[in-house]
């Protein structure tokens, strides 16, 4: 059996049902293949369900600090199950809109099964060909497993995994410092469990400044958390039921349970890109211009699956680009994007453009402001103080080139930087502009007209 479309889009993460919304009320045909679960990682295992989980975190935590602000919580307990159920209508509503959405679209075919290649402009989604015009490839990733010594003698949890425990873990180890390690971490820890992080590297969050690394481990380290930096030869075995990570010399240090959370991989390798003469690079990302078009002409690769982010928005915006320049006579390109991300631990961090050591590397004269999260009124109000903001700029330019700010809000407050970014104006917009008070963006522009060289 055999049909030809439109289009045909390849999984069902944020870009896919996107793009299937442009096209099919251009009046296109298109099939959407997923092979599992409609909304892709965001929905399902990665942003919604763990932003949930942060949240019952918080929860807890402040509850506990309740004597702070004058308020008597009581003992606070933790009822796991509630905590992962909750988790669960958040991620299973969210999964269902997505559902919906694409069944109610006009000239969507909705197609489940695994689709490859078996030539540039057709697929094969079990005994069924299909053929389009023009292929979209939303595949996204997963997560990696390195080749560790012992690594197959324990059971382990991915990022995935953790979505489906049953039971609060006693001691959770974690192997890998950076961003799903780092909220994962305190978001058990403020569970009741035990939580050792364990680093190859010397710090954590290596993509960030000294600085920022080390006030979030300080973070960490403050709330109970045990961090191992410098782990060079790591090694596991079982122990009873318990699982033992062993580090050079030192003694085994043995949990409970196990999270790796050391990088993530395309979800290229069984697509049967080869036969479509589709070209990816060393790792398994899906090579793409400016445009997200691949080398085969009428193919293109969007999300995590072409390397050019890692992020929910930045395959949304791949998206975007893509119906712009198709469906808008709209040219946008990658190139234009700046980059901007999270890191959802409490305090999140809030991050736009260069960090500090990317911006010396690139030869500028520099003017760097600061200000800690102690002399932001908002945060003081709130008994939320760690951390501290960060501002970057082109000396001779006024170009605002990045920010960092790390503490409370500062996930939404580094946003009027980025939109400064993007309208191509000088720091000195947002310094005469007037901010409401009491917020923490109010500080912004204080901490813009506290520039120093640097």
């Amino acid at each position: 059996m055999s049909r030809h479309f439109d289009a045909i889009i390849i999984g069902a993460g944020q870009a896919g049902p996107s793009l299937a919304g442009r096209l099919t009320a251009a009046g296109r045909s298109v099939a959407i293949i997923e092979r599992k679960l409609i909304g892709g990682t965001c929905v399902n295992t990665g942003c919604m369900p763990t932003k949930a989980m942060v949240a019952s975190a918080y929860a807890a935590h402040l509850a506990r600090r309740g004597a702070d602000y004058g308020v008597s919580a009581g003992t606070v307990s933790i009822d796991f199950p509630k905590v992962m159920a909750r988790k669960d209508k958040v991620r299973f509503d969210a999964r269902a809109g997505n559902e919906s959405w694409l069944a109610g679209m006009a000239n969507c075919t909705v197609i489940r099964g695994h689709a490859r290649f078996v030539g540039p402009k057709e697929v094969e989604v079990g005994d069924e060909r299909l053929s389009a015009d023009q292929i979209f490839l939303n595949t996204g990733g997963r997560a990696v497993i390195p080749d560790m010594p012992g690594i197959d003698a324990v059971p382990y949890l991915t990022n995935t995994s953790m979505m489906d425990l049953a039971d609060l873990p006693r001691h959770l180890l974690i192997v890998g410092g950076s961003y799903i390690a780092l909220e994962f971490a305190q978001m058990f820890r403020r569970y009741g469990s035990d939580v050792t992080v364990i680093e190859r590297g010397t710090r954590l969050i290596a993509r960030e400044d000294p600085d920022v690394s080390d006030a979030v481990r300080e973070i960490l380290e403050k709330e109970g958390i045990d961090v191992r930096l410098g782990a060079n030869d790591i090694r596991f075995s079982p122990q009873g039921s318990d699982i033992a990570v062993h580090l050079s010399d030192a003694a085994p240090i043995v949990g409970s349970h196990l999270l790796v959370a050391t990088g993530r991989r395309p979800n290229t390798d069984d697509l049967g890109l080869d036969k479509a003469g589709i070209e990816t690079d060393v790792r398994g990302y899906i090579v793409v211009d400016d445009e997200l078009r691949t080398n085969v002409p009428g193919i293109w690769a969007m999300g995590d699956c072409n390397g050019r982010g890692a992020f929910t928005h930045t395959a949304y915006n791949d998206f975007e680009i893509v119906a712009a320049n198709l469906l808008d006579n709209d040219s946008r390109r990658v190139s234009d994007r700046i980059t901007t991300y999270a890191l959802y631990t409490d305090p999140p961090l809030g991050r736009a453009g260069m960090t500090e050591t990317e911006a010396r590397k690139s030869g500028r004269k520099l003017l760097i402001g600061r200000r800690p999260m102690t002399r932001v009124g908002r945060a003081v109000e709130k008994g939320e103080t760690q951390g501290f903001m960060k501002v970057i700029v082109d000396a001779e330019t006024g170009e605002i080139l990045g920010a960092s700010i790390l503490g409370t809000g500062g996930d939404e407050a580094v946003q009027s930087i980025l939109d400064v970014m993007y309208a191509k104006r000088p720091y000195t917009t947002i310094t005469r502009a007037t901010h409401i008070h009491p917020t923490v963006s109010e500080l912004i522009p204080t901490v813009f007209g506290d520039l120093a060289p640097a």
